[in-house]
């Protein structure tokens, strides 16, 4: 495999050995690999975006999340769909990762029956929540995002653009935005998240 296969964007989690491991497809650059992940990802949205899919009880749950991330990665990753084995430098500790996950859904929900923030911010705390958790050994904040984008549409809100639909997974201006958005969202401060997602 190509050494550039697996070098990181700004802010992203390197990979172990074995996760590398884990790729599907034969690529030999990161842009190959961005476009396999991109082929994959749409068509788990549009799986996600069905009338039925919106209707599922189990949208906001551990189960859902990890069907999600294995549409998303199915075809590049043998590990799509399963936790991370390996701690990383953010997230919450392996042992730790599905109490993480199913405690933030809990959350959500509480949110979202107490209608304790308006629905995009509801949508874009839980993004925040598990981009915190960090569950996948990659795509995590892609994956939080479209789980935040289906809690709006399941709700029939106003559908969230993320910096005007941008590609946040290369480098640049816009992903440097989202990126300082999520480090003040650590901080407690959701405003310029929020202000992203709808931008």
């Amino acid at each position: 495999m190509s050494s550039d296969l697996f070098e990181q964007a700004d802010a992203a989690t390197p990979l172990s050995e074995d996760e590398r491991m884990g790729l599907i497809p034969s690529l030999s650059t990161r842009a190959e690999l961005n476009q396999f992940e991109r082929i994959n990802i749409n068509a788990a949205r549009i799986w996600a975006m069905r009338r039925s899919v919106l209707r599922r009880a189990d949208l906001l749950s551990d189960i859902f999340a990890r069907e999600l991330h294995r549409r998303m990665f199915n075809q590049v990753w043998k590990w799509a769909g399963k936790y991370r084995t390996t701690d990383k430098n953010l997230g919450w500790e392996v042992h730790r990762l599905a109490e993480g996950v199913r405690n933030a859904f809990d959350d959500a929900q509480a949110w979202l029956d107490h209608s304790t923030y308006p629905l995009p911010e509801a949508a874009v705390r839980l993004h925040h929540r598990l981009v915190l958790i960090h569950p996948w050994p990659n795509g995590n904040g892609r994956h939080s995002r479209l789980v935040a984008d289906i809690m709006i549409a399941s709700r029939g809100g106003a559908e969230l653009t993320w910096g005007a639909r941008q590609d946040l997974v290369e480098s640049g201006e816009i992903r440097q935005r989202y990126i300082n958005a999520v480090r003040q969202a650590d901080q407690g401060d959701y405003g310029p998240l929020v202000a992203f997602a709808q931008s």
